[in-house]
């Protein structure tokens, strides 16, 4: 089995570029698009992604769903909305991490092996990048840990800064564990 480690990726990059089986989408609740990531995604995978997307109803803060990629790399787009920023006193960091538990799920349930993150709620959500950065690792690490049918996990960042925040967070978990 692969150590956990080598089965995730830290990058900078544009997320609708990735040759993985799913990306996920940082959505909003409607699932009907918007600016940042989701604006990009949807604009990549063309005019079908919104019909199937007004088809599933939104999508509460923590919980994801699943469509087809059409014309993106990704066969698989997994929408996930995360927490507004308040401050950090409202549950944000446990809604955090059920955004990508619930996405990680959904990969699994549909035989995912490799899937691409964007940085939730960090870009228009105002979530602090550093603390993001570490709930991100810190949920996938542990997910990865309980599963192995997911072979790579990448997270692909869309600046220098949040490069910076989540390879660090990396590098943190990893000495922690050895």
């Amino acid at each position: 089995m692969m150590e956990i480690a080598e089965r995730i990726l830290v990058i900078m990059d544009d997320i609708v570029t990735q040759q993985v089986d799913a990306i996920v989408n940082a959505a909003n609740n409607s699932l009907l698009g918007g600016g940042g990531v989701d604006g990009a995604i949807h604009q990549a995978a063309g005019p079908e992604l919104l019909e199937e997307c007004r088809k599933l109803g939104g999508c509460p803060t923590g919980e994801a769903r699943i469509t087809r990629g059409y014309n993106l790399p990704a066969k698989w787009v997994i929408h996930t909305v995360g927490p507004l920023w308040r401050g950090g006193m409202h549950g944000e960091d446990k809604m955090l991490c059920r955004a990508y538990r619930s996405s990680l799920k959904l990969a699994q349930q549909y035989k995912v092996r490799s899937i691409a993150f964007p940085g939730i709620s960090i870009g228009a959500y105002g979530f602090p990048v550093e603390r993001a950065a570490g709930i991100a690792v810190w949920s996938v690490w542990d997910f990865l840990t309980e599963v192995n049918t997911i072979n790579e996990v990448i997270l692909v960042c869309y600046n220098q800064t949040a490069f910076e925040m989540y390879s660090g967070a990396l590098h943190n978990i990893t000495d922690n564990i050895k």
